[in-house]
């Protein structure tokens, strides 16, 4: 009889070759049971999950994604993140991680909810990978750390669906749909302050979205784009305006800067070969569609 217990059982499905796999490995599994925790809860009446995790976990977008975001259905300034974080921390709880969760202190102008899930890698990798002690190349501070952001005032005209997992037991979530979410990656990447720093994983994310033929929602982009003050909502945002705004934003990209940053999320550089303005403006041109 095997004495695999079912944590380890999910660590064997990423078949990892290292520490830095097995890291990945070890935050998409905080990931997923914190997922399982918010659907024991009225969470998923109120919200949906979208972004670059919703896409990895249930899309199959191949690339690691840290965060969690989160966007409620409809308005609502009454909404309290708090309310829900209990539920995390005890599910993660009941499955052996020892985390802790700490929400940010709210600006009350602010419309955007955030909160840290926050635990320990090493005693995490000895527990449930099997790694016997001392693991070289993992410092005994090293924490993982995952971003919670909730948007309480969300831009209308979204799609929603609801979506299954078998593991770690099952449990339903519901997601943006592909092409509300393809809107907000353009919005990301069309209006994202990135200071000084380009984030190469909008691009990448771009890219998935065109080679998965995936429709963009411009209805729920031009809200997006309204509620930033970036489009006027007396004009229809129109196919040819979106691939013009693109065309302008790639010119203003450091590709050599957003290849670098996606270098730790990618297991094959070589697919970033490519990344040049031209190549974004041709693939925009002919590939980009509307719903």
């Amino acid at each position: 009889m095997s004495n695999t217990s079912p944590i380890q059982k999910l660590m064997e499905r990423y078949n990892c070759k290292n520490n830095d796999d097995r890291r990945i490995a070890l935050r998409e599994i905080v990931q997923e049971i914190s997922l399982l925790g918010l659907s024991r809860t009225s969470f998923f009446y109120h919200a949906a999950f979208y972004g670059g995790t919703a896409l990895r976990i249930f899309y199959g977008l191949d690339r690691f994604s840290e965060d969690m975001d989160f966007s409620l259905i409809e308005p609502n300034n009454q909404f309290k993140l708090e309310t829900y974080l209990g539920a995390i921390k005890d599910e993660l709880g009941a499955w052996g991680f020892e985390m802790q969760i700490e929400q940010k202190v709210q600006d009350t102008h602010k419309t955007i909810q955030s909160a840290f899930i926050k635990g320990g890698t090493l005693i995490h990798l000895i527990k449930i990978a099997s790694l016997t002690p001392p693991v070289s190349g993992v410092p005994e501070n090293e924490l993982i750390k995952i971003k919670i952001e909730i948007d309480t005032n969300p831009p209308a005209e979204a799609g929603f669906e609801v979506k299954y997992r078998l593991q770690p037991l099952p449990f339903s979530v519901r997601l943006y749909d592909k092409s509300s979410l393809f809107a907000g990656k353009l919005h990301a990447l069309l209006y994202r302050g990135w200071q000084n720093r380009v984030k190469g994983r909008d691009f990448y994310d771009y890219l998935w979205y065109l080679s998965q033929n995936i429709p963009v929602n411009i209805r729920h982009l031009q809200r997006r784009m309204e509620q930033t003050g970036h489009w006027n909502s007396e004009e229809i945002l129109t196919l040819e305006q979106l691939k013009n705004l693109l065309s302008k934003r790639f010119k203003t990209i450091d590709f050599n800067q957003a290849r670098e940053d996606m270098l730790p999320f990618v297991k094959d550089s070589r697919s970033l070969d490519l990344w040049s303005y031209e190549f974004f403006n041709t693939v925009t041109q002919d590939h980009l569609h509307v719903v």
